[in-house]
């Protein structure tokens, strides 16, 4: 809520800115709206004729390496490229020499130079491009109408012709690099091809058939066969040996009884093993049963199988040497084997090593000579094809749309121009508006006198506020004052500090008027008060109150008489008034005299409340002298008049001379334009039920029939209208 209510301020502050620098506003708007339009009415009309062309990417130029070129379309900086190329000497030197441009734009009858004939013609023309297509719009814009048609005509018809003529040097210059390129590529192709039958020939001497030229790879290699069967070889051989050296180590790691019992295990066939060893096993088992049916040892049965199972194991004795024998001899032949193998393997593998290096260096030669062919084939059938395009009618842009003399103007846009001068007419006008309320530094609101006086506002005084005494007790402006008052007596140290001294800082603040109203106020309050006018250079309050000023402040001061002589009854009861008395230059001296500070000491012994209307404080030395002399003193500042630095001097003036200010009076407020006023000055509604013009009309013609009904002196025609200056 803070937030919004701060923003709503900030809008209030600018709309108020706005409503109070209105004239200067309008003002800034009309000058500029008003020089928009003169401006508009008396530029020169100027036509515009437009031709629409359709750009085509020929791509004619040929290369030797590219033969077919471009793809048409295919490079996007055709289209920008060609916008910068329609605006340059090689296309508008051709139309300005066509049209005779440069006489007829020479004011002297002497053709202009072409450079300047060409910067001028370049100045009307522009060209853009219609969005997603390849259509260029080129507008030429001219105050004769028949000129800027056929300024644009001509400029697409030689951008046309200029096109197709550099297509054709560069299709003829592409298909001589093409012939010279087709020669030499017959050339490559001839020397490829000798290289493949070179080639070929080494591949015969190993064997290698290639079974056909014209494709690439496909050849025949016996060799290779021969390789595999000697690696599967020699891979047997290297798989026995390792069974037989496998089949060694186990043998070695057993002692006799244990091979025996695991040879059936370890895989060694043996004819005599696997003949004797069955009767060595039956043998034993059947001693074992003899033992187990009761025989002894010694039992004939038992030692004559005992000597055959000696026999056998004698037997299989002398087999398990042969064999651990055997096993050795495999080995070291099966070693013969595999070494043989391998180099057998080596000689088959070089030979096949030596057949590939050759059969590779053949198939890259082969592969050149073939690409080198095709090559030649794609150039010799582009060649005939550019040969049959170039006399085929090229368009390399098409003029869709030509142009015609225009109807109408295209400039000045009188409807463009005017919503522009409007808009920029108001924006002007607002800027000037702010930029002018930045530099004011004359006192705007409460808050700025607050801030740089440092003493708080005592009232709000509206501008257009008459005299109280003509308008009455009950009228809506006597509130102001009221409000006034009670603020000085809240803002008073002590009920005796009764004596209130009146400053501004320049004439015409309202200074005299605030101080008479305040004194009816003060006077209808029930206080006894005196308003003595002290402003001795220009006294004001004799007019306001529409008395003599023979006798009074000055002929007190320069005389003996008593303070009860010069002492005036008005109209309003409890109110009594002082004038300055004659003017004269010597009683301004007296002011700061004992005399004057024994005046003020009496006035405040016999009245209530004592009010002195001073001269402003800044250039003389009267209002030093008053407000020395005084309880309390009032500052009335009109509201947008004067700057701040002016009242801060005006403050310390009063500090220097030991014055003590209770407030400020803010005066002469146009609350018409400073809405924010408004709850300061909301009284009026409330006397009027709600419409505060209502209540001041009201107020103002009560003052007028008082005004007629009372005596008039010689100066009373003036008193409204002096008020204002005091």
């Amino acid at each position: 809520m803070a937030d919004a209510t701060e923003v709503k301020l900030h809008f209030l502050d600018y709309w108020r800115v706005i409503r109070v620098r209105a004239g200067l506003i309008i003002l800034a708007f009309l000058l500029v709206v008003i020089s928009a339009g003169v401006a508009t009415y008396f530029a020169p009309k100027k036509y515009t004729s437009s031709v629409f062309m359709e750009l085509k990417s020929s791509a004619k130029a040929i290369s030797v390496l590219n033969p077919l070129g471009p793809q048409v379309g295919s490079d996007p900086r055709f289209g920008p490229t060609q916008y910068e190329i329609i605006q340059r000497k090689e296309i508008l030197y051709p139309v300005i020499a066509e049209l005779d441009l440069a006489t007829l734009w020479s004011p002297t009858g002497e053709p202009l130079p072409r450079s300047l004939a060409y910067q001028q013609l370049r100045g009307m023309l522009d060209v853009e491009q219609v969005r997603n297509t390849e259509i260029l719009e080129l507008t030429a814009t001219s105050e004769d109408p028949v000129l800027a048609a056929d300024i644009v005509n001509s400029v697409a018809a030689v951008y046309q012709e200029k096109i197709k003529e550099l297509d054709q040097d560069r299709t003829n210059l592409g298909l001589d690099e093409l012939d010279e390129g087709i020669e030499e590529q017959e050339a490559k192709v001839d020397a490829a091809l000798a290289e493949v039958r070179e080639l070929g020939q080494d591949l015969r001497e190993h064997n290698i058939i290639d079974l056909n030229l014209s494709e690439p790879g496909d050849l025949q290699d016996p060799s290779r066969e021969v390789l595999l069967a000697k690696e599967q070889e020699v891979n047997v051989a290297k798989t026995e040996l390792a069974q037989l050296q496998s089949n060694l180590r186990q043998v070695e790691q057993l002692n006799s009884d244990e091979l025996l019992n695991t040879l059936t295990l370890i895989e060694i066939p043996d004819p005599t093993v696997a003949k004797i060893l069955p009767l060595f096993q039956d043998a034993k088992a059947a001693e074992a049963r003899m033992l187990n049916s009761g025989l002894g040892r010694k039992h004939p049965e038992v030692q004559a199988l005992r000597a055959q199972m000696q026999v056998y194991e004698e037997q299989l004795r002398d087999a398990d040497t042969a064999i651990r024998n055997a096993l050795e001899t495999r080995i070291k032949v099966s070693q013969a084997q595999l070494a043989a193998l391998e180099q057998q393997l080596d000689e088959a593998r070089n030979r096949q090593q030596a057949a590939r290096l050759t059969s590779s260096e053949y198939i890259q030669a082969k592969d050149r000579w073939l690409q080198s062919k095709d090559q030649l084939l794609t150039m010799r059938k582009s060649a005939q094809v550019q040969r049959a395009e170039q006399n085929i009618p090229s368009m390399p842009a098409i003029i869709w749309e030509r142009a015609e003399p225009a109807a109408n103007p295209s400039s000045p846009k009188v409807v463009l121009n005017m919503v522009l001068a409007v808009i920029v007419g108001l924006i002007v006008g607002v800027g000037l508006a702010f930029f002018v309320e930045y530099l004011d530094t004359s006192v705007k609101t409460l808050e700025e006198v607050e801030s740089y006086l440092g003493v708080p506002v005592l009232a709000v005084v509206p501008n257009g506020i008459g005299m109280i005494g003509e308008m009455g007790a009950d009228s809506p402006d006597a509130e102001a004052y009221r409000i006034l008052r009670t603020n000085i007596e809240f803002n008073r140290k002590t009920p005796t500090a009764n004596t209130i001294s009146v400053v501004s800082g320049g004439v015409g603040e309202g200074k005299s008027t605030t101080f008479h109203n305040l004194a009816h106020i003060f006077a209808q309050g029930g206080y006894s008060t005196v308003l003595v006018d002290a402003d001795l250079r220009r006294p004001s309050q004799h007019r306001l109150f529409n008395v003599e000023n023979e006798v009074g402040l000055s002929t007190y001061l320069m005389s003996q008489i008593p303070v009860e002589d010069i002492v005036q009854r008005t109209a309003q009861q409890n109110l009594q008034l002082i004038t300055s008395g004659a003017s004269s230059h010597q009683s301004v001296g007296f002011l700061n005299s004992q005399r004057m500070t024994d005046f003020i000491l009496t006035l405040k012994n016999q009245y209530d409340i004592v009010l002195i209307d001073s001269p402003p404080i800044l250039g003389v030395s009267d209002a030093s002298v008053i407000v020395s002399e005084s309880d309390c003193t009032v500052l009335v500042v009109q509201h947008r008049r004067f700057p701040r630095s002016m009242l801060q001097r005006v403050k310390q003036a009063v500090h220097n001379v030991g014055g003590q200010i209770v407030g400020v009076v803010l005066n002469n407020v146009d609350v018409k334009h400073d809405a924010a006023y408004g709850y300061y000055t909301s009284y009026y509604d409330y006397y009027s039920g709600g419409d505060s013009k209502k209540a001041r009309k009201s107020a103002k013609k009560h003052a007028a029939k008082t005004a007629k009904a009372q005596p008039v002196s010689g100066n009373s025609s003036q008193t409204r209208g002096s008020s204002d200056e005091y």
